[in-house]
């Protein structure tokens, strides 16, 4: 995996099904790698979740879970451990509400929603298969920027969230509960 500049150009070379640490494949921890990227990168992003198209969360920008018995169970720099989870919650419930409303409108697929608020700002934009991805970003951050990385997400994304993978990501949310 190599990154250059600040443009956000990332090349990713994926060979399919090797496994890696903690008994992830490369995909999977491709993907976690480039969601740590789009949370950490873009000014504004507070949390991050990508969602099932069942609406079951399959990455998250939360914290990892404590390191075993000992640890004192404080949440990590990103937000408190949930954040993510009420967020899939709500991009789910969106990406549901827009595909309903773009049926009735036969506006065709619904590509990217964006909920702006007094406190904040939710984008979702589809990855692929229905799974979504999901933002929650702080008032004042640039819109425009927010959704330009998301789309460079969802262009990497799209093509390694094949069915093992999400089946992989989801086992491996559940086991974090």
């Amino acid at each position: 995996m190599t990154a250059t500049g600040t443009t956000g150009t990332t090349s990713t070379t994926v060979p399919t099904g090797t496994t890696g640490t903690y008994g992830q494949s490369t995909e999977a921890r491709n993907l976690q790698w480039l969601l740590g990227n789009l949370v950490e990168e873009v000014p504004g992003v507070r949390s991050v979740a990508v969602v099932s198209s069942d609406g079951l969360l399959l990455l998250s920008s939360d914290p990892e879970p404590p390191a075993g018995p000992g640890s004192d169970g404080a949440a990590g720099p990103r937000g408190p451990r949930g954040s993510s989870a009420d967020l899939a919650t709500i991009v789910s419930g969106i990406g549901s509400l827009t595909v309903g409303a773009a049926r009735l409108m036969e506006g065709g697929g619904v590509k990217q929603t964006m909920v702006a608020m007094e406190e904040g700002s939710v984008f979702v934009m589809s990855i692929s298969d229905g799974s979504l991805l999901g933002v929650h970003a702080t008032p004042d951050c640039d819109m425009s920027v927010v959704a330009y990385h998301m789309a460079l997400f969802v262009g990497r994304a799209g093509h390694v969230l094949t069915p093992e993978v999400r089946s992989e990501l989801r086992e491996a949310m559940e086991s974090y509960r």
